[in-house]
């Protein structure tokens, strides 16, 4: 059955399904949401780590970025805000994307939990960013203003934003999952070329403040990601027979044309003037996301590389408790450490 262009109902008393016929998407809710009766435990689990990792952006001290930016060099201030920019852009894009395009056409009230939670999360990003945009610049629309004014950019953000329309335009069945697809590369791909960038300064010692601000948004898009490989997972099991060779082939064009675009990305910020970072390093880096977000939804790699530059996941990691690696104070993560073990 192909459910195309058909909503879930927000008010269903009617409906008789059971909690072991929930689907992903295609069944048939009541409109309850009940956190003690959930299909799956997947979601609750991961609802109770998004719900620990909450914060806020005035919690990162930023008076010495704004400092720091003033000495940065014309490369490093370039990357910066283009970066800053980017990001803008992608988390502004999914505040809307995850309600409007993806959270219509899921039918299990636990996932719809989540991607609500998910939205709001977007949304806090964008409020970070602003709060990093207003401490550096003098000039904020400058930087807002970006995505209309730099090409690379502006190609980038259309083929990004190109890859959502086929779900709310035409959401058939293939669509939707294609979606789970393109919204599990976006968490898990798009954003790191950029996130990298970030912590290349604060390794450097520069801009603590803002690498500070952007592990707390990665933390968040680790369970964005786990959410959307769930989603496929789960949906894999409920209807096998969409995850066709010819879908497989759809998601891997997928992931080779986002290693292209952010590695063509990741070239054109860094323009071979950051410590740490040259082309080939940037590309295999992004090549080795794509093979670890296939691997996670069942697929075979398809380039198998190694990770060129693992110090970045060191960065981007939250313990229980330990030493912030830009500033060296004691910071406590118990709520919001991820055990992928527990998913």
């Amino acid at each position: 059955m192909d459910i195309k262009n058909n909503k879930k109902v927000i008010y269903n008393p009617e409906s008789s399904e059971t909690i072991n016929e929930r689907k992903t998407f295609g069944g048939n809710p009541d409109g309850m949401l009940n956190f003690t009766k959930a299909k799956y435990d997947w979601a609750l689990k991961l609802w109770d780590t998004m719900e620990g990792n909450t914060w806020f952006p005035k919690e990162v001290q930023m008076t010495g970025d704004a400092k720091d930016y003033k000495f940065l060099i014309p490369a490093e201030k370039r990357m910066y805000d283009l970066v800053l920019s980017q990001l803008i852009f992608m988390d502004s894009l999914q505040t809307n994307n995850i309600m409007d395009n993806m959270n219509p056409y899921i039918t299990a009230p636990e996932i719809n939990a989540i991607l609500s939670r998910q939205a709001y999360e977007e949304a806090n990003h964008s409020k970070s960013y602003a709060v990093m945009v207003e401490s550096i610049s003098d000039n904020t629309d400058e930087i807002y203003d970006m995505f209309k004014t730099d090409h690379m950019l502006q190609k980038k953000n259309l083929f990004i934003a190109n890859t959502f329309k086929s779900v709310g335009e035409n959401p058939t069945d293939e669509n939707i999952v294609l979606g789970m697809f393109a919204n599990q590369i976006l968490e898990g791909m798009y954003f790191y070329a950029g996130f990298a960038s970030m912590y290349a300064l604060g390794k450097s010692g520069k801009m603590l403040g803002s690498s500070q601000m952007i592990r707390f948004i990665q933390r968040d898009e680790v369970t964005h990601l786990l959410l959307f490989q769930h989603m496929i997972n789960s949906t894999r099991q409920e209807r096998p027979e969409l995850f066709t060779k010819e879908l497989e082939e759809k998601v891997r064009k997928m992931v080779r044309d986002a290693v292209e675009i952010e590695s063509e990305w990741g070239a054109y910020i860094t323009q071979g003037q950051i410590l740490g970072f040259t082309d080939g390093i940037i590309k295999q880096y992004i090549q080795y996301l794509g093979d670890q977000r296939l691997m996670a939804v069942g697929y075979e790699p398809e380039y198998n590389v190694k990770h060129p530059i693992p110090w970045v996941d060191g960065y981007s990691s939250f313990n229980d408790q330990r030493t912030n690696f830009f500033e060296g104070n004691v910071v406590n993560y118990s709520k919001g450490s991820i055990d992928f073990d527990d998913f």
